[in-house]
């Protein structure tokens, strides 16, 4: 099966290129952060007619969550979660759904801002409560993938310009100790398993030619508990949406993972 993650940043604007997307990859699931519609506004019929059911958290002008799944994936339907259970927060930043047996969780982390403000703190505050619920998550759902915009790039390779970013939003010791908290539950980093071209990238700002200059920032992730982990073959990041006209500024990763190679 292969997931994916992307960050579409509005998908009014970006549903074409969206469809567009599907219709080329056939990922079995998409998850989409900043999809900036309400639930009313969801195209769910645009990706019905792709062979696609979806599950949304909509948020008008801002956020907003949804996973994708091809409707041949079975799906239970009781247990979908929206927001982290027990943090009081409008904000429309998480799903959760389990699929063909796996628990996907999109996520779309706060940004931050920067260090010292109240949004960065609230940043901290959100990762804090989704670490705390994922603890027992896991132990529900031992074959886990969360996926997502977790603005925060983990390590220096990760940056384009290191000594330039550290100490900065999206790259502070905080933003990465939350991360390694992350991974300290049992997840792996999917993109790391696997050998990579340097300086992969899946964010670069619109302004002042990043993309043209690679100046980016990986910060869209796929984490998968242990037994998803060993059987994934593969993690890749497709720039070409990027230089589509009218761009998000983030890339979809993609995941595969060998379903035969999962015990139970």
């Amino acid at each position: 099966m292969k997931f994916a993650t992307w960050n579409v940043n509005s998908l009014k604007v970006r549903l074409p290129q969206v469809v567009d997307w599907l219709t080329a990859h056939r990922v079995d699931v998409l998850c989409l952060q900043e999809i900036k519609l309400s639930n009313a506004q969801f195209p769910s019929a645009e990706f019905e007619a792709l062979d696609y059911r979806s599950v949304y958290a909509g948020q008008k002008s801002y956020n907003g969550v949804a996973i994708l799944a091809r409707t041949a994936i079975s799906f239970d339907e009781t247990d979908v979660i929206r927001n982290i259970p027990g943090f009081n927060d409008p904000q429309q930043r998480l799903i959760a759904a389990t699929l063909a047996g796996i628990r996907v969780l999109c996520a779309y982390f706060p940004n931050g801002q920067a260090p010292g403000t109240d949004k960065f703190a609230y940043k901290l505050e959100w990762i804090d409560a989704l670490c705390n619920w994922l603890t027992k998550e896991i132990i529900r759902y031992p074959k886990l993938a969360l996926m997502g915009d977790y603005n925060i790039a983990p390590a220096a390779v990760d940056v384009c310009d290191p000594f330039r970013w550290e100490g900065l939003n999206l790259f502070s010791p905080d933003e990465r100790a939350a991360f390694a908290r992350l991974c300290a539950l049992g997840l792996v980093d999917a993109f790391r398993c696997f050998a990579q071209e340097e300086k992969s990238y899946t964010w670069w700002d619109y302004r002042a030619g990043a993309l043209r200059r690679n100046a980016g920032l990986r910060i869209d992730h796929i984490l998968l508990s242990s037994p998803l982990a060993a059987a994934c073959v593969r993690c890749t990041i497709d720039k070409t949406p990027r230089r589509w006209p009218q761009p998000s500024d983030h890339v979809p990763v993609i995941a595969e993972i060998e379903m035969s190679g999962i015990d139970g």
